[in-house]
């Protein structure tokens, strides 16, 4: 890992990204109008909803949008746009928040919702094939019966394409990893069209070079991913949820921390802060105590279950933890994480008209703590309004940053929170994104997170497979 920046204590200087580029090349324009007819457009409603997604960034529209809905049909948008030098984004249902979907050098959007067919589900071996736009929900609704579901749950209902192209996870992380642990193969179309399969329905596999995994990750830049076959897992037999409230932020931290280290094998630990819990109660009309809290899910028998929820109360009482709550019942559980889920667009409601601001990162468990605290005394040193959450129990956590994006100091003092909790992460030997990816908004992240050798290699992996840069360009690298 590269030597650590020291952290800084001003804002940096930002300004909006002007792009000039060529326009969409009539010839071009008129193949994908014949071929796909009212599935391409080059109107500034459709051009709009793909070219921003939920951050700050300012919108940058792509020249014509496709509706794809197979993987001949990628690859022939593909080749048409490779002939012509025009740039390709993917796009699933733009739930990214770091401007994945944004098109700084105009292009086609592929938009790939329509492709949501669920090709096979094995059950007997615990893997399912899916189309590129077929969303976690939906992929669970049609595991119904079968006894098996997938846990991968970032919150939004995104695409498995999606999740997959930004190496995903959320709350049940801690216990079942991320898309880069449950992706087992994909098909892949390359930048100049060609298609490749990667990986297989094994478990393991010694043969090669593990390009299945270069690929999730990759954010749309080394290729467009089509299919994915993924793992699936049984259900629990007993599933339980409790909420904790603490004193502070340290004392939930702390319980967290020990929790791990003792090896309790919980599914998901969620801490929200109090202006968090402020937010859902007003939001989705709960009344959970606005005060430092741990949302707690524990999976496996019914004897395990208990063991950890007994386990988790006693480590919680020891330090401060009060109005430990079980919630057993499926509908209670279901209210308790929807409530959780809620929480981005809670937040929001708190300065109406804002937009967020969003950064989030991820250390080891032991500096968690020490993370947290430093980044709430930053917090404090504001004066815009700042939410804490995350999945703590795999020391990942977000900043919903409120901003009026036209008030430059409210863009000043987002800018610093950002780049501090960053660069604090790095220099604790963690990450610059958890989950939320690059993009376009943490570039300049990672030459400081891996070194300059590490980039120079991705460099020479993006030229490799694209070598005119045109799929998804502007992302990833700085």
């Amino acid at each position: 890992m590269a030597a650590p920046r020291a952290i800084s204590t001003t804002p940096p200087a930002s300004c909006p990204v002007n792009s000039q580029r060529a326009a969409l090349p009539e010839a071009l324009r008129q193949n994908l109008a014949w071929r796909f007819g009212p599935r391409f457009s080059c109107g500034e409603s459709t051009r709009l909803q793909h070219g921003r997604d939920e951050s700050v960034h300012e919108p940058l529209l792509p020249d014509g949008v496709v509706m794809a809905e197979s993987t001949e049909e990628i690859a022939l948008i593909v080749r048409l746009c490779a002939e012509h030098g025009v740039p390709v984004i993917p796009y699933g249902v733009g739930s990214s928040v770091e401007g994945h979907v944004l098109a700084p050098r105009g292009g086609i959007s592929v938009d790939l919702s329509g492709m949501n067919r669920i090709i096979a589900i094995h059950a007997e071996d615990g893997d399912a094939v899916v189309e590129a736009g077929v969303t976690r929900k939906q992929l669970n609704d049609a595991l119904k019966g079968t006894g098996l579901f997938f846990p991968i749950d970032p919150g939004a209902d995104a695409t498995l394409g999606g999740m997959a192209a930004t190496r995903a996870s959320g709350t049940n992380a801690v216990r079942y990893g991320t898309m880069r642990d449950n992706v087992l193969a994909t098909t892949t179309v390359l930048a100049d069209g060609r298609v490749m399969k990667t990986g297989g329905r094994a478990r393991k596999s010694s043969a090669g070079y593990d390009l299945t995994r270069l690929l999730v990750g990759s954010e749309g830049t080394l290729g467009i991913m089509a299919e994915l076959t993924v793992k699936l897992y049984p259900i629990p037999e007993a599933i339980s949820a409790a909420v904790c409230t603490f004193p502070d932020i340290d004392a939930a931290v702390q319980t967290v921390i020990q929790t791990i280290q003792l090896g309790v094998p919980v599914a998901r630990i969620e801490l929200l802060d109090a202006l968090s819990l402020q937010a859902i109660n007003l939001f989705s009309k709960t009344t959970l105590a606005e005060a430092p809290t741990l949302f707690f899910e524990f999976h496996g028998s019914p004897a395990g279950v208990a063991e950890q929820a007994e386990t988790v109360q006693a480590i919680a009482g020891e330090l401060g933890g009060a109005n430990f709550a079980w919630a057993t019942h499926p509908e209670d559980r279901s209210r308790l994480w929807q409530a959780r889920h809620d929480a981005y667009f809670a937040c929001l409601q708190l300065k109406p008209g804002c937009r967020c601001f969003p950064t989030d990162v991820c250390v080891p468990i032991s500096r968690l703590a020490e993370c947290i605290a430093a980044t709430n005394d930053d917090i404090a040193q504001v004066n815009i309004p700042i939410a804490l959450f995350g999945h703590v129990g795999d020391g990942n956590f977000h900043l919903v940053v409120l901003v009026d994006r036209d008030n430059p100091q409210d863009m000043a003092e987002a800018a610093w929170i950002s780049e501090r909790v960053v660069e604090r992460a790095i220099a604790m030997e963690g990450t610059c994104t958890g989950e939320h990816g690059i993009g376009r908004g943490k570039r300049k992240y990672l030459i400081p997170e891996h070194g300059a050798v590490a980039v120079d290699v991705m460099r020479m992996l993006k030229t490799a497979l694209d070598p005119h840069n045109l799929l998804n360009p502007g992302k990833i690298l700085p």
